[in-house]
């Protein structure tokens, strides 16, 4: 689908190439962000997008260093420091802030559902973001507490383990040379499935693997006592199926959300973009009267 309009935005030493589609800006009409994650682009949300397209404004832009956006070199600062979350979670914002929109609805999937959750624990959510909808992408503070929970309790452990095993390619993400070397030997494989080009599927995933080093092992985010509570209504997708992340990373959620919906579908870790027309009645569906999308 073509976007009705495109442009781009700098920030923090970042192009972000943000896209709009559907219906013009309008007071009553309803906006939905769309945040992808890894490692993907704006794209993995195109079937959503034609389905929302039709009585929203709907705007995604490709994250840091994803798709048509790029970071700016600079010598003088570390290879990491421009992916760091903070930095991502202003990337949002000034989307936002350039789109000229009044509240929106976030929705996140993968490492966009991260940056979503950081977004909406940031001050300037408050009258900025109506609701969130989270696929397969935790908060990293609740999943660090969550790790140290279940450690804590030897009943929990076989859960704990369980997690360890899902996440060890983000252990291999660390690595140097090997995950860019199996990228160009799986980038044809990845691309089928996206629907993309072998090209924009190694990129993409070559470049984004530096999320991966800048922001979870020794990431800095704490483990420690629970946070403010997030008052932004939060809606947690859950794909039974998805092979990197238990089902039960929603326990203790909602002690850190004031207002938290989950519901769990039978499907994989790309269910939205595998099962749009489900995905888009479910947000529709779950959406407060009063931040209704339809």
């Amino acid at each position: 689908m073509q976007a009705r309009r495109q442009w781009t935005v700098e920030n923090d030493g970042a192009r972000l190439a943000v896209f709009e589609y559907g219906l013009p800006a309008a007071p009553m009409t309803p906006t939905v962000l769309l945040v992808h994650g890894y490692p993907d682009d704006h794209t993995v949300f195109r079937s959503v997008i034609e389905d929302l397209a039709a009585d929203h404004r709907v705007l995604a832009y490709d994250t840091r260093n994803a798709g048509a956006s790029r970071v700016d070199s600079n010598q003088e600062r570390s290879p990491l420091a421009p992916y760091r979350l903070p930095l991502l979670v202003n990337d949002l914002y000034a989307v936002l802030a350039s789109a000229e929109t009044g509240p929106v609805r976030l929705v996140g999937h993968d490492w966009g559902s991260i940056q979503c959750w950081a977004a909406v624990r940031d001050t300037r959510a408050e009258g900025t973001i109506l609701g969130f909808t989270s696929i397969s992408g935790p908060d990293i503070g609740h999943l660090r507490r969550w790790f140290a929970a279940s450690l804590r309790s030897p009943r929990r452990w076989l859960l704990a383990a369980g997690q360890a095993v899902r996440s060890t390619y983000v252990a291999f993400f660390q690595l140097p040379v090997l995950p860019e070397f199996l990228w160009r030997l799986l980038g044809p494989r990845y691309a089928k499935r996206a629907g993309t080009s072998t090209e924009t599927a190694t990129d993409n995933g070559i470049r984004g693997l530096q999320l991966y080093r800048a922001n979870l092992l020794g990431s800095g985010v704490p483990a420690g006592g629970l946070p403010p509570l997030i008052g932004v209504p939060v809606h947690v997708v859950v794909p039974l199926q998805d092979p990197f992340l238990s089902p039960r990373l929603t326990d203790g959620l909602r002690e850190e959300v004031r207002d938290l919906r989950i519901s769990a579908v039978d499907g994989g870790h790309w269910w939205p973009a595998e099962n749009s027309a489900a995905f888009c009645r479910m947000l529709r569906q779950n959406a407060a009267p009063e931040q209704a999308l339809e």
